[in-house]
């Protein structure tokens, strides 16, 4: 199958990028499945339910979030009511709406499982990523219960998510590493053959400080000072993101490559 994950949602720039890109490479790509991080794209903090509705219209099959999950608090209830929509997995079990993984369905018919993970390293307090992955894994193992698997892991240390990529090689199709909103150029397969980037990168305004408009973000670097709200910059965003083809009998990496498309950043398109 061929599937596509694409880095973090930096407001409406983002989202209209992403809108103008994705049905082209859907189809010149013939993707079987799409994920985006969209838990920047409710001007860059949360997301909402009509921004989630209009991402499922657009084609995307599955969403994941991050540390930003809980912004806008109508996801509170509506993450219950779409499976679609992923939260990190590593949350303490029984105390937080949703879900962090779920079986979903591809456009072929295979069965993938999409996970949510938050790193431990310099980000929230949660619950150990990798025994939560652990977990994951043995519940649905590729090749049994699920013909691919999808890791986005929400970490800001690149040591930490280099580890989960040695940590699930041979047992996950694509870890991909969200939250920096820089992409990484080592997209590559692993020994074991699982596909694997240290980060996706955003679909934003690169002509920003990781998608925000740069007058805020410096004001607080320079003077420490909290004088106004961070906001999405509004320039041509790039469309960052990660195309990957797997074995079908195995659910392992065959092709894995990096989505650059538009905005400040050189372009890099798959070939179909």
């Amino acid at each position: 199958m061929r599937f596509a994950f694409f880095g973090d949602i930096v407001g409406k720039t983002g989202r209209r990028a992403l809108e103008a890109h994705l049905p082209d490479l859907r189809q010149t790509l013939a993707l079987d499945f799409v994920v985006v991080n969209a838990e920047n794209a409710a001007a860059g903090f949360g997301v909402t339910e009509k921004i989630c509705e209009g991402l499922f219209d657009l084609g995307v099959d599955a969403l994941t979030l991050g540390n930003h999950a809980w912004d806008q608090r109508e996801t509170l209830t509506y993450i219950d009511r779409e499976p679609r929509l992923l939260r990190p997995a590593n949350y303490p079990a029984g105390s937080t709406p949703g879900k962090g993984a779920n079986l979903i369905e591809a456009a072929n018919g295979s069965r993938v499982l999409v996970v949510n993970l938050m790193g431990a390293l310099f980000m929230e307090t949660l619950d150990d990523p990798f025994a939560t992955i652990e977990r994951e894994l043995a519940a649905a193992p590729m090749g049994q219960v699920a013909d691919a698997i999808i890791i986005d892991f929400h970490a800001e240390a690149t040591s930490e998510k280099m580890g989960m990529g040695v940590y699930c090689d041979g047992r996950a199709s694509l870890v991909v590493g969200t939250h920096t909103h820089v992409p990484t150029a080592d997209a590559r397969i692993l020994p074991g053959g699982t596909a694997y980037q240290t980060d996706a990168g955003m679909c934003g305004d690169y002509d920003s400080v990781i998608g925000m408009d740069k007058e805020e973000p410096l004001r607080r670097f320079t003077t420490r000072m909290r004088t106004g709200r961070f906001e999405p910059a509004t320039g041509e965003a790039t469309v960052c993101g990660v195309f990957v083809e797997t074995d079908d009998a195995t659910g392992l990496a065959l092709r894995c490559e990096a989505i650059r498309i538009g905005g400040q950043l050189s372009e890099l398109v798959p070939q179909p």
